[in-house]
C-alpha cells in the first residue's frame, strides 16, 4: 500500500492547489480537471471558497464542505509531481512507522494490542502529531520487530 497522507495544502492560480505529503512529495493538481465529471466542483471557481480548503484530520484529502473534496490518491495518481521537500523530523518518524506497520501486516489497533500503546496515540504518532518519548518509539519498534537508524549530517 503507498501513503498518502498530506500534511498541508496551498491554493495557487485559478482552482490549482499544491499539496505536500508526509514524505515529502510535493503534487500540482487543477481542481477544473474533475469539472466535467463532478460539476459541483466549479464552486471551487470562488476564490474565497477555494482558499477555505483545508487537509483533513487524516490527511486522507482535502475538504472544501461536505460536498466538496478531493482524496490523496487522486491528486497523487493524476496531479503532477513537482519537487521533494524536507518534512519535519515528526512527518518523518510518522511516515516510516506507517510503512513498517504496514510492511509488518498489522491495523493501528493491532499495533496498539501488541505494544500497549493507544491506537490513538499510534494514529497521532504516524500523522507526525505530538512529540513521542524515546520509550514509546522503542515500544513501536519492538512490536513492528523493526530498528530505527538515525543518521545526523551538517547541512
Amino acid at each position: 500500500m503507498i501513503i498518502v497522507k498530506a500534511i498541508e495544502v496551498r491554493f495557487l492560480e485559478g482552482v490549482t492547489i499544491e499539496v505536500t505529503f508526509i514524505n515529502g512529495n510535493v503534487y500540482r493538481y487543477d481542481m477544473s480537471n474533475l469539472f466535467d465529471k463532478y460539476p459541483q466542483l466549479r464552486k471551487l471557481e470562488d476564490r474565497k471558497l477555494f482558499e477555505s480548503g483545508y487537509v483533513d484530520q487524516g490527511g486522507y484529502g482535502i475538504i472544501w464542505n461536505d460536498e466538496l473534496d478531493i482524496d490523496s490518491f487522486t491528486i497523487v495518481d493524476d496531479g503532477e509531481f513537482v519537487k521533494k521537500v524536507e518534512t519535519s523530523i515528526n512527518f518523518q518518524l510518522g511516515y516510516q512507522i506507517t510503512k513498517a506497520r504496514e510492511k509488518a501486516n498489522l491495523t493501528q489497533n493491532e499495533l496498539s494490542k501488541i505494544t500497549g500503546i493507544d491506537q490513538a496515540d499510534i494514529s497521532k504518532l504516524e500523522r507526525g502529531q505530538g512529540n513521542p518519548s524515546f520509550k514509546k518509539i522503542t515500544k513501536i519498534l519492538n512490536g513492528l520487530h523493526a530498528v530505527m537508524e538515525i543518521k545526523i549530517k551538517n547541512i
